[in-house]
């Protein structure tokens, strides 16, 4: 009996996993084994397999047989733990005889839904495909869109329970050696046991200032968006089980972009670009720069109709201001869990009838709720969702340093603000860039979208 396969089915768990295999074929001149997780392997291939050693192999020793199989990729592997990770990857494992050799053959066939488009990147014009589950299929849809031998995946195995694929990916030539040398050496030094949240557990794993509410990496679930990138000097992970691939390094106008803006023509693009820029800035501006003028009546400004018109009871307000804050809250996240035939109803009723009835008892002034909706509606229209989080969280900040200091509070958060974001780097790549350090060019094209045939690469 094979050593080696007797080490497996302790290893395994045989007979105590109903999805572990040995299939043992005896013939006049070989028996072998054929080590499999079924759940993991295409049928098909393991019969060509079965077939081939049952009519090809004869009296040849294992590596004439290695090169009889009918299989796309074979390989002979004599360590047992390359061996043990190859099972569990979703490979079929064959020994012949007491030869404590085994040959490899790929027969994986992973579990995984269709390549629709991603709910929150949606375009009008443009492709409808979108990274699965499948770290396979994503890199199949970014080799259909890259086709060139510059294209440079290299593999990593992560978790020392959970071993799970990564991929590094990124085009040589365009990407800066410094970053990439800074990423390879941050992945080289990951050590854990399992990585079951897959890339936001990594994410966390590679980004040293773990505790910044700012996205530091930007995630995408569009194979053109991701390439685009790659093409503009950024490295991507691709992690499997996970339908967004991580982009990197980035700064904050990277997070703001989508990929809306380069289907449509210039000037149209530049329009939804701006557009989105403004939506941005309201987004956790309107309500602290709302709440500051308010203090002040040499800041209230007639053409603004009644926005002004609330009673000035400071507490009153600040509490109001963070029930509005909170509820927003709690119907963006009811309607994440609720099914989808039902979620925009619930929105309806909680935004509409909720709101309205809050207005009539007194719970909060028409002007708020108007706010908080204009602050809502920026914050989905930030292409990041990371990045509308961390401008939320800021926001709250800025409101009670509104109502501990008043003016000066609005001016030192912001001023604070800046100076936090101006230290802040991804991958070493500073997170203003270009606005800090200035460079007015490349802050132009970040404003702007520039026409495609000019498009450049900036390893800055």
């Amino acid at each position: 009996m094979n050593a080696y396969v007797e080490k497996l089915k302790k290893d395994l768990s045989y007979k105590e996993s109903f999805d572990v295999t040995f299939r043992e074929i005896e013939t006049s001149y070989h028996n072998y084994t054929l080590v499999f997780l079924n759940f993991l392997i295409k049928s098909e291939g393991v019969i060509h397999i079965i077939y081939s050693l049952d009519n090809y192999t004869s009296t040849l020793g294992i590596d004439q047989i290695a090169k009889v199989l009918l299989n796309e990729s074979i390989t002979i592997e004599k360590n047992y733990e390359l061996i043990y990770d190859a099972i569990l990857y979703g490979n079929v494992a064959i020994f012949v005889d007491d030869d404590p050799r085994a040959i490899i053959a790929e027969v994986r066939n992973y579990p995984s839904r269709g390549i629709e488009e991603p709910d929150g990147e949606k375009v009008v014009r443009g492709s409808r495909d979108g990274f699965t589950e499948n770290i396979a299929i994503n890199i199949g849809l970014l080799r259909r869109r890259i086709k060139s031998g510059n294209l440079k995946i290299i593999n990593y195995t992560i978790g020392k329970i959970s071993k799970t694929n990564i991929a590094l990916v990124y085009i040589e030539d365009y990407v800066n050696s410094k970053y990439l040398n800074e990423i390879k050496k941050r992945l080289e030094d990951v050590k854990v046991d399992e990585l079951t949240m897959s890339d936001k557990a990594l994410e966390e794993l590679l980004i040293k200032n773990a505790y910044t509410p700012y996205p530091l990496v930007k995630y995408t679930e569009r194979p053109d968006t991701f390439a685009s990138h790659l093409y503009q000097g950024m490295f991507g992970i691709i992690v499997d089980t996970s339908p967004s691939a991580i982009l990197g390094p980035v700064s904050i106008f990277d997070h703001m972009q989508h990929a809306e803006e380069f289907r449509q023509t210039l000037i149209s693009g530049s329009y939804l670009r701006f557009i989105r820029f403004i939506g941005i800035i309201l987004s956790f501006l309107a309500v602290p720069l709302w709440f500051t003028f308010l203090q002040y009546e040499n800041f209230h400004f007639t053409y603004f109709g009644k926005i002004f018109e609330v009673e000035n009871n400071h507490l009153a307000i600040f509490i109001q201001l963070l029930i509005m804050e909170l509820g927003i809250e709690f119907i963006r996240m009811a309607s994440i869990h609720t099914p989808d035939a039902l979620s925009t109803s619930m929105g309806i009723i909680a935004g509409i009838i909720i709101g309205e009835m809050a207005i009539d008892i007194g719970i909060i002034s028409e002007q708020i709720v108007l706010l908080g909706a204009i602050s809502a509606i920026g914050s989905y229209i930030t292409p990041s969702y990371e990045l509308s989080l961390a401008n939320k969280i800021v926001k709250l900040v800025i409101i009670l340093m509104v109502f501990c200091f008043g003016i000066y509070g609005l001016v030192l958060s912001l001023t604070f603000l800046l100076l936090y974001l101006s230290l802040l780097k991804s991958f070493g790549k500073p997170y203003l860039y270009p606005f800090i350090p200035f460079y007015f060019k490349a802050l132009l094209n970040q404003l702007f979208r520039k026409p495609y045939k000019n498009k450049r690469i900036d390893k800055s």
